[in-house]
């Protein structure tokens, strides 16, 4: 009887295919799982209401400073303030969401 030769290709594929098994990305999860996850972290941001009274506040004291009425001086601060605080607010609101969604799906 013959005696059949050892094969040493067996641990050289064996380890190949351990590298690969390991070097494969962590699967992303499902788009309504990120979406929900990025719904959670947009509502725990300040967003157009918490942009809009900081702005007013921001708005209010410039105003005053400012202006030589400082009472008229301060209303037309924190109007202005409001509106480009909320507006500010919904932007970063909208960034934070994208962000987070699409570092779900990217596996992050």
């Amino acid at each position: 009887m013959k005696r059949k030769k050892p094969h040493r290709n067996h641990a050289a594929i064996l380890a190949f295919c351990a590298s690969l098994i390991a070097a494969t990305p962590v699967l992303a999860q499902s788009a309504a799982d990120c979406a929900a996850r990025a719904d959670r972290a947009a509502r725990d941001s300040s967003g157009v209401l918490g942009g809009a009274a900081a702005g007013g506040v921001g708005g209010a004291l410039f105003g005053a400073i400012v202006s030589d009425k400082s009472s008229k001086g301060a209303r037309r601060g924190a109007a202005l303030g409001a509106v480009v605080g909320g507006a500010k607010g919904a932007y970063n609101k909208d960034q934070t969401y994208k962000r987070v969604y699409d570092n779900c799906m990217a596996g992050r």
